[in-house]
C-alpha cells in the first residue's frame, strides 16, 4: 500500500465510528497491490486495527474500471448506486472534505 494511502486510512480510522452513528455508512477500501505485495495487506490491516472492510484488486481492475491512476482513489456511492464524489490523493484535513460530502447526503 502506498504510504498516502495508510495516512487517509489512520485518519478514517479515527472518525469512522462516528461516520457510522451519524450516516450509516460503510467504508470499503480496495488495495490494487499487485499479488506479491497483497501478502502483507491483510498483516497491516491487522497491526493498524483498521474497522473497515479491506478488499483485494490484484488484477487492478477496478482502476482500469474507473480510469484512475493516482492513490488513494477515494469514491463516494450515494444509496442509489450512484458515484457522487471522487477525489484522487491525500492531504491531512481530506477526511473532513470527505465528511462533509457524506454529512450533505443525509440533509
Amino acid at each position: 500500500m502506498v504510504c498516502a494511502l495508510q495516512k487517509e486510512l489512520d485518519a478514517i480510522s479515527d472518525l469512522y465510528q462516528d461516520w457510522q452513528e451519524k450516516y450509516e455508512l460503510n467504508l470499503i477500501a480496495v488495495s490494487i497491490d499487485d499479488a506479491r505485495a497483497a501478502a502483507k495487506v491483510k498483516p497491516m490491516v491487522a497491526e493498524k486495527g483498521w474497522p473497515f472492510q479491506i478488499l483485494l484488486d490484484t488484477n487492478q481492475e477496478l482502476m482500469r474500471a474507473l480510469h484512475f491512476q493516482t492513490v488513494p482513489y477515494t469514491i463516494i456511492i450515494d444509496q442509489t448506486g450512484k458515484i457522487v464524489y471522487n477525489h484522487s490523493g491525500y492531504l491531512p484535513g481530506d477526511e473532513l472534505d470527505l465528511e462533509e460530502k457524506v454529512a450533505s447526503l443525509n440533509q
